[in-house]
């Protein structure tokens, strides 16, 4: 019961901003169209840049990213690939990009800061970057690909500057390249509002759907996939690498926990809105998702955590 209020009380802001954004949308008139590209295409590169940047980088964590990139994709182009039994429109792409993420950064960074030492909470960090990786490349087009051919959906990927930030931001923390502590601080401002304006657009997005309706299939068919599927998968690897594998240890498994519990993707409605891809339907999902988190983070860290 106190881990269930700590919780509660660590992300109830996050409510706050789905809220205001709902007001917003209905009250303000303020347009989603008009944050969307704000948020994807001046605010993460900077957050990505900051955060990659900012890691401490080891030779013997530096393949795990990218072992989680591989499960995201994985996910994403099996999903992608089976749900077309189920929607012949742009649902398919927006549920196949959100089969293969969570909201593991401004929801999934203080869970880990909530539940680890500082020094796993950092890998989390650190392993973080792998979904901003898949979002920005596979996600990204997988989306695109419901409205534009593959040609116009390998130009926006291109075009996606979030992807050369991630690199650019590795790079000069390699080479040890660091800015000054003045614009250090000035970049955290942006983490900040990125967190805002991103649940905001949630709620903007749940605008629409009194005009458009529910579609439940949608809403069970990624509740399955982020609260079974995903815990499945991770807790199967964790199970085969503690008796069989042993590559990664304790800690990543702990990193890989974070990975299975967190809700949907906030940054599902960014880009479903950006490339017109179900939007009203993320919206309510990605809503639904994190309510649900409250009750079932707490449980799956109750039943399965002591075993990692």
């Amino acid at each position: 019961m106190t881990l269930f209020f700590t919780l509660l009380f660590k992300i109830f802001p996050l409510y706050v901003m789905i809220g205001f954004g709902y007001i917003a949308s209905r009250v303000l008139n303020i347009a989603r169209e008009s944050i969307a590209p704000l948020l994807i295409y001046i605010i993460s590169p900077v957050v990505v840049f900051s955060a990659s940047l900012s890691v401490e980088i080891k030779v013997e964590i530096l393949g795990f990213p990218w072992f989680m990139f591989l499960v995201s994709t994985f996910l994403c182009l099996f999903f992608y690939r089976v749900s077309k039994y189920i929607w012949q429109d742009e649902t398919r792409n927006i549920f196949a990009f959100s089969a293969g993420t969570g909201n593991t950064g401004y929801f999934g960074i203080p869970l880990a800061m909530l539940l680890f030492e500082p020094n796993v909470a950092n890998l989390y960090i650190f392993t973080m970057l792998s979904s901003l990786l898949y979002e920005s490349s596979v996600g990204f087009y997988i989306i695109a690909r419901g409205n534009y051919t593959f040609k116009q959906s390998l130009q926006k990927v291109a075009k996606l500057p979030s992807l050369y930030a991630l690199h650019l931001g590795l790079f000069f923390n390699y080479m040890g390249w660091m800015p000054s502590i003045e614009m250090m601080e000035f970049m955290e401002y942006f983490k900040g509002t990125f967190a805002i304006l991103g649940m905001m657009m949630i709620g903007m997005g749940l605008e629409g759907i009194r005009e458009k309706g529910l579609d439940f299939v949608f809403v069970g068919m990624t509740f399955f996939t982020k609260f079974i599927v995903w815990p499945l998968v991770v807790f199967g690897i964790i199970f085969i690498d503690s008796y069989l594998l042993g590559w990664f240890g304790k800690e990543l498994h702990q990193v890989m926990f974070i990975f299975a519990i967190v809700p949907l993707a906030a940054n599902a409605v960014s880009m479903a809105v950006l490339l017109n891809a179900a939007p009203q339907k993320a919206s309510f999902a990605v809503l639904l998702s994190t309510l649900f988190s409250l009750i079932s983070i707490p449980v799956m860290y109750i039943l399965f955590f002591k075993y990692i």
